[in-house]
């Protein structure tokens, strides 16, 4: 972990040391030094009271960092990085994308295109607004004459493939839903976007998974590459 006085010629061979693509890269120090700081205050802040996990959690941040500073400057996309904050940007819509979208839509999506590891978009509706969250499909229930096709994801529980979630609410106050994957949702989750009920809202900071998901999204078709 790189000390506040180190100098800068010693904090880039620090970060690129291991001479891996993207490490020459002019904003790749400053990526990482972005999604260090993050990570190491959401770490002090929400991290687990469990010491060893905190261990595990510190130790594996040099490979996670570099890994996805590497994606944010070395690969093409559609949205823009800010390397001072280690993130992606794109122009927020004025509205919400995702908010409206049908249930057969989504179903008839899933059908064809879910698999296990597939990152896929999570609505957070609340009293305060809108956003979304990048999760991965990590199970899949094939649909029976009792129920309806569910896949369930890492982080946020089980969907029915026509979006709805049927995991417990930690939160009576926020309603979760699966999206189908668009441009403008995938970007608006990728770059933090959210929204109060009537108008923008203040951008959030991703967390390095959600980072880390959004250099495994196939732009092309949305589906596993």
């Amino acid at each position: 972990m790189a000390s506040d006085d180190l100098p800068s010629s010693e904090q880039s061979g620090f970060f690129s040391h291991s001479g891996e693509l993207g490490g020459s890269h002019p904003q790749f120090t400053e990526v990482c030094t972005a999604l260090y700081e993050r990570e190491l205050l959401n770490i002090a802040h929400n991290g687990p009271n469990n010491l060893s996990i905190v261990r595990r959690r510190l130790a594996g941040l040099p490979h996670h960092v570099r890994s996805v500073a590497r994606y944010l400057v070395a690969n093409p996309s559609p949205l823009e990085i800010d390397a001072h904050n280690g993130s992606w940007y794109i122009k927020q819509p004025s509205k919400c994308p995702g908010v409206n979208q049908a249930g057969d839509t989504i179903e008839k999506w899933y059908a064809k295109y879910a698999q296990w590891g597939l990152v896929v978009p999570i609505l957070h509706t609340t009293v305060e607004g809108f956003h979304i969250e990048l999760d991965s499909i990590d199970k899949l229930q094939p649909k029976s004459q009792e129920h309806p096709a569910h896949l369930h994801t890492n982080l946020h529980g089980w969907f029915t493939f026509s979006g709805n979630c049927t995991a417990l609410p930690n939160n009576t106050y926020t309603a979760k839903k699966l999206l189908k994957p668009t441009k403008a949702i995938m970007a608006s989750a990728c770059s933090g976007h959210t929204w109060r009920h009537k108008s923008k809202g203040a951008p959030r900071s991703l967390s390095l998974r959600e980072m880390r998901l959004s250099t495994k999204i196939n732009w092309n078709n949305f589906g596993l590459s």
